[in-house]
């Protein structure tokens, strides 16, 4: 009986080892199956991140190639407005030299005519690609942005103190830009 006493023992702890191992198992299995599932957190987080830096990326590219599009088509139509600038600016001193042979003739005389014609169709043409005269008011107030001061003279009671009293050639404009600053006398 003892034998068999023994033999019962023996089983009982092979099943209740068989058991342990099975539980052992079990969990090792779980623990590993959790340790699995946390690297695939890490590496779905870590794919999320560098998804989420290349998304960033992409956005300030796009949005920095949109901003070169708008500044270069800006450029390019301030370039047609001004592309004739440099043109503009050289026959200024032809338009004064008319300016002032006009005022010194007489304008009666009707063979001037075709120089008044000349002129004016010249001007027109000129203002048609955007140059416009800049009108200065007599007595207007002095103003160092849009005016070129040559000379000062005394201020008297018919042109106070930072008042303009002469305009000596007149100023332009070719758009919105300023291309040649009236040159006017200050008083002060």
């Amino acid at each position: 009986m003892f034998f068999w006493q023994y033999f019962c023992l023996v089983f009982l702890k092979i099943i209740m080892a068989a058991k342990k191992n099975k539980q052992t198992a079990k969990e090792e299995v779980k623990q590993e199956a959790q340790e699995s599932v946390i690297e695939d957190n890490d590496l779905l987080l870590e794919t999320q991140e560098a998804l989420e830096a290349e998304k960033n990326k992409f956005l300030r590219l796009f949005a920095e190639f949109e901003n070169y599009k708008k500044r270069t088509a800006k450029e390019r139509i301030e370039l047609f407005k001004t592309a004739s600038q440099e043109v503009m600016v050289a026959l200024l001193p032809i338009l004064d030299d008319f300016e002032r042979a006009l005022s010194e003739l007489n304008n009666d005389d009707t063979k001037l005519t075709g120089i008044h014609l000349i002129y004016n169709k010249i001007f027109d043409t000129l203002k048609q690609q955007g140059l416009t005269k800049m009108e200065i008011e007599p007595n207007a107030v002095f103003d160092a942005e849009i005016h070129e001061a040559i000379t000062q003279l005394p201020a008297s009671d018919d042109h106070p103190k930072g008042s303009i009293i002469d305009v000596v050639a007149s100023g332009y404009k070719l758009g919105d830009l300023i291309i040649r600053y009236p040159k006017v006398v200050v008083a002060q």
